[in-house]
């Protein structure tokens, strides 16, 4: 059978900012028939010139969807807006917009409400990652299972898709969780790149792989942590406890005041640990603080 003869599902896109627009030509380039509307019409032109049909309003855009109507745009006020006066009975929402959980969690209340199926998606990617599966970027989404099934196989042109759960809330509390996990990270790089200046004579770019290859190795420590948290057994598999970690804090405290860098991105982590060796826990792993932060 020739494949190319298998109709695509048609995609309705609102938002064509450069994620917007990186979606958009992943499935144009994947043969998909797609409709989009951009607040500013100049943003559509290009696409349209690719293959894309541009409408002038939401609403027509809307009316005329027979696929999934996907949104990826500023924020979540601006889904109200974009969506306000549009008759949504009978569509397939989804919402690629960034959101907390509970802003995915009322949409998709207001979407359910209007008539519409819908899910929400949390997109672990940067617009060149799109449509480039090499890359490794995917998308998180929860809400509709059956909605996500059957849209999967469109769903899955611009970016792996990964299914999180029938709470609404649930793509974007992935979203975020690892976003911040990944804040974490580029806080201890900045420390680290400022403590290693060129001013040293180091070589920023070796020092680069040598840092990128030991956060690497060191990322594995997830696991770790999460069976801790699963058996609720702080101490399972500890190798390197609280009290030995909270001591040697004292020393990257020392080297940066040595260094004269200033050790704010360390220091609320660090009297975190401080604080449940405290407690008692100085025999635990990393899953005690997890506990503190949620106030348990």
């Amino acid at each position: 059978m020739n494949t190319h003869s298998i109709p695509k599902t048609p995609i309705t896109l609102l938002g064509l900012g450069d994620m917007g627009t990186a979606l958009a030509r992943a499935w144009l380039t994947a043969g998909h028939p797609l409709t989009v509307w951009n607040r500013s019409p100049e943003k559509a032109e290009p696409l349209a010139g690719e293959g894309a049909r541009t409408v002038a309003t939401p609403a027509e855009a809307v009316a005329s969807a027979t696929g999934p109507v996907v949104l990826c745009l500023l924020d979540d006020a601006s889904v109200g807006e974009t969506l306000d006066g549009t008759d949504l009975h009978g569509k397939d929402v989804v919402n690629l917009t960034t959101n907390t959980p509970a802003q995915a969690q009322q949409r998709a209340r207001w979407a359910e409400a209007r008539g519409a199926r819908f899910l929400d998606g949390g997109i672990m990617a940067v617009p060149p990652m799109i449509g480039r599966p090499e890359t490794g970027g995917y998308i998180f989404y929860s809400g509709d299972h059956a909605l996500f099934e059957r849209h999967r196989e469109a769903l899955e042109v611009p970016a792996g898709a990964e299914f999180v759960g029938a709470d609404p809330g649930h793509a974007a509390l992935h979203d975020i969780a690892l976003l911040s996990a990944m804040t974490g990270m580029f806080a201890g790089i900045t420390h680290a790149f400022a403590l290693m200046g060129p001013e040293k004579g180091i070589d920023q770019a070796r020092f680069a792989t040598l840092l990128a290859q030991w956060l690497g190795a060191m990322s594995g420590a997830a696991h770790g942590i999460a069976a801790q948290l699963e058996s609720g057994n702080y101490t399972e598999g500890v190798t390197s406890n609280l009290a030995m970690m909270a001591a040697a804090n004292d020393t990257l405290l020392a080297t940066a005041q040595d260094q004269s860098i200033d050790p704010r991105l360390l220091t609320p982590y660090m009297e975190l640990m401080r604080h449940r060796v405290a407690q008692g826990h100085g025999d635990e792993g990393l899953a005690g603080t997890v506990g503190l932060l949620r106030n348990e």
